[in-house]
């Protein structure tokens, strides 16, 4: 089997289970957004030389993939996709983040005024990253308000997951290149 469906062609594509869409359908747009957001984590991850943002970057790509194939699902689809066992975003997937902002917090990375991205490779590929995750949630709201969005939970993931990506940044600009 070739990567090469054609299917794609004339820009339609399928969501899962099937149903077939437009490539700029906001589902499908939202997808993708998130779709960078991953490639862009993927990118920090392999910049820094931390541990604790290598270590806590990979499962968060995870559960991207899990939000993103929740966000390719119909509304009608959704019970399906549960019975398969696929997982929504859930509050608790939320509070993962959370936990992790409270932790960077304790170590009193500075976040007053705005950054100015490159200060080190690693810092520069988290801020891309935010900016990724705040356009993937500006994509999510455009479902919502279209009322086609069943778990709002993935927008409040996306935000908190934007703001911890800020303190990342931050957390590389303090320790510079330094492995750790």
């Amino acid at each position: 089997m070739s990567i090469v469906t054609k299917g794609g062609d004339a820009g339609a594509t399928s969501l899962m289970y099937g149903r077939r869409v437009s490539k700029c359908h906001p589902r499908v747009e939202a997808c993708g957004c998130v779709d960078e957001l991953n490639a862009a984590l993927g990118l920090a991850r392999a910049a820094s030389a931390q541990a604790f943002v290598r270590d806590n970057l990979e499962p968060i790509q995870k559960d991207l993939v899990q939000l993103m194939g929740e966000l390719a699902t119909a509304p009608e689809d959704l019970v399906r996709f549960g019975k398969d066992g696929y997982h929504v975003v859930t509050p608790e997937l939320t509070a993962k983040l959370d936990k992790l902002v409270a932790e960077i917090e304790a170590q009193k990375v500075s976040f007053q005024g705005w950054a100015t991205p490159g200060a080190n490779p690693a810092a520069a590929a988290l801020d891309l990253a935010r900016t990724v995750c705040r356009r993937a949630e500006r994509r999510v709201c455009g479902i919502q308000e279209a009322g086609e969005l069943a778990n709002p939970e993935i927008i409040v993931y996306l935000n908190r997951l934007s703001d911890l990506l800020w303190l990342f940044a931050r957390w590389e600009e303090a320790r510079g290149n330094v492995e750790g």
